[in-house]
């Protein structure tokens, strides 16, 4: 059974084109040009997989990412997000959407995302199979544990991935992700230059660093401490 896809977007033809891309790749989509309506479709049936982008009008993305955890649709979330997204950025993080692509994006960075995220939640109707012992489905199983905000589980799995591999420039970006959305952003900088250490070029890492940095310079509710270097 194809996997379905809720896309929302206020402009038809970013819509047409993540339809197109995702449609060759044999994944049923539903094309959505509001939140209201998003609402509607996921109220009338379940998806794999939302599509969100956070800027729109009358509702943006992050409300109704709001909106859907308040009425209780733990669907996984991509954000698309635009320049000078930061802010809104980290409050979708709490609301446990992780996975971000930036404007403008390519049909290859959308397909691996959404084969990623897709992959770690198994399907609407299907749980994941429980992890086995190993690197790979420890991180996994963290993802998607961060994405239902479950912290601790989320926390155990990640200690045991770095047990199993502690030059794992992924698994110390993915803790520094799991205290970014717990708001220690003194520990999420130190784990995220941890990873920028083991792998210069490892992009998530410094996308994460640059976010932090940045969310210093925006200001926030709750103050990141300062982001001197250690």
């Amino acid at each position: 059974m194809s996997k379905k896809i809720l896309v929302v977007d206020d402009e038809p033809n970013v819509r047409l084109g993540y339809r197109l891309t995702l449609e060759t790749e044999g994944y049923a989509v539903t094309e959505a040009h509001c939140g209201a309506k998003a609402l509607d479709d996921l109220a009338a049936g379940s998806f794999d997989l939302a599509i969100l982008d956070l800027r729109m009008p009358d509702m943006d993305g992050l409300e109704l990412l709001g909106q859907m955890r308040n009425r209780g649709y733990a669907t996984p979330s991509v954000i698309i997000t635009a320049h000078g997204d930061v802010p809104h950025a980290v409050h979708a993080m709490k609301l446990g959407a992780i996975d971000f692509l930036q404007k403008p994006l390519t049909p290859e960075q959308l397909r691996n995302v959404v084969a990623d995220v897709l992959a770690r939640h198994g399907s609407a109707t299907t749980p994941p199979a429980p992890p086995r012992d190993d690197f790979d489905s420890h991180i996994v199983t963290a993802q998607r544990l961060l994405n239902l905000r479950d912290f601790a589980r989320a926390q155990k799995h990640l200690v045991r991935a770095l047990e199993l591999n502690d030059k794992s420039a992924e698994a110390f970006n993915l803790t520094g992700v799991l205290f970014e959305m717990k708001e220690d952003y003194d520990r999420a900088k130190k784990y995220y230059g941890q990873a920028i250490k083991l792998d210069k070029r490892y992009e998530p890492a410094q996308q994460n660093m640059r976010r932090i940095f940045e969310l210093f310079q925006f200001g926030s509710s709750k103050e990141p401490v300062a982001l001197g270097e250690d």
